[in-house]
């Protein structure tokens, strides 16, 4: 088997997809990325050997379309709210054509990014859908590698992030799911993990578990969060837990609110178990990467929010509604 280096980034313009994209052109590799508008992909389009092409994913033909000439496929689709309908769409249906579409094209290796959690028996609609998916692709024959990360960090999150800007505005923070355990990952550390895999043909038919040194639950990163942007004078604000039902109405009522929620009930069920390394698969220790951590790391990009910053970045959200 050689290495890949002509790369086909499916979900490229994501908030991972972008770290990853990074990283290959660094590498000198050539890589395409789809999105079905170009302007999305003003943060990449940029980077040498790097080309952006207007395609649907979702359609078969453009599928099709975008894969000769590539030696691997990275794919990074994924989406955390939704139906059924939705979740099997995307990490089941989409997988499995992706799949037919290399097959036809002759391509074997593929990256897949799934989730800490998957589970076929997991509580939610999100986990059951991301194991459906990797099962579907482990009896297709590919060259497969599966990435299951925690819940990811970074400059660019819409995690950490949000939770500092909402601590900026509120007294304090009712919180569903408080003492759920996390193990936070690095998006740095993801992007380099799925390099690893493209660079390493022994991760062939191997499933990594990509997770953070510390372990945390959501209240103390929520809190966390806070204090690292400087809240409060680096107090933070405080953290309130809500009872399952509080936090079961609360989400039900965010649904209703246009765009996506900040936490949906799906969500809240994948939350009924830890979010955390089972230990029984292989992590980034063996693809040679030493996790970076959230005490680490986000200090340094939730640190710059001042009060300009955090206004600028609820009109920036507010602007792509």
């Amino acid at each position: 088997m050689t290495v890949a280096r002509r790369i086909l980034v499916l979900g490229g313009t994501g908030f991972v997809g972008r770290q990853v994209c990074e990283q290959l052109a660094r590498l000198g590799w050539r890589v395409t990325v789809p999105t079905r508008r170009a302007v999305k992909a003003a943060a990449i389009q940029n980077l040498p050997g790097l080309t952006v092409v207007e395609a649907s994913v979702h359609s078969d033909a453009d599928l099709a379309r975008l894969m000769p000439g590539h030696d691997a496929v990275v794919n990074l689709v994924a989406v955390l709210h939704g139906g059924d309908k939705r979740f099997e769409q995307v990490h089941v249906d989409l997988p499995k054509r992706i799949a037919q579409a290399m097959q036809e094209a002759g391509i074997r290796r593929l990256v897949h990014i799934s989730a800490l959690g998957a589970d076929a028996q997991g509580p939610s609609m999100y986990q059951r859908s991301k194991a459906r998916g990797e099962q579907a692709l482990q009896q297709t024959g590919l060259d497969l590698t599966v990435l299951r990360p925690s819940v990811i960090f970074g400059a660019e999150d819409r995690f950490l992030n949000l939770f500092a800007d909402l601590q900026a505005i509120a007294p304090f923070m009712p919180l569903a799911g408080a003492n759920t355990p996390f193990q936070p990952v690095w998006v740095g550390d993801v992007a380099r993990a799925v390099l690893r895999c493209l660079q390493d043909e022994h991760t062939t038919g191997q499933t990594y578990e990509l997770a953070g040194p510390d372990v945390m639950t959501l209240g103390e990163l929520v809190h966390k969060s806070g204090q690292w942007a400087g809240v409060r004078g680096g107090l933070g604000r405080p953290v309130l837990p809500l009872p399952h039902w509080v936090g079961y109405l609360q989400a039900l009522l965010m649904e209703q609110l246009p765009g996506e929620p900040l936490m949906s009930r799906d969500n809240l069920a994948s939350m009924q178990v830890p979010n955390t390394a089972s230990g029984s698969l292989p992590g980034l220790q063996a693809l040679g990467i030493t996790a970076s951590s959230a005490a680490g790391v986000a200090p340094t990009y939730l640190g710059h929010k001042g009060p300009r910053s955090r206004l600028d970045g609820w009109r920036a959200r507010s602007d792509r509604r």
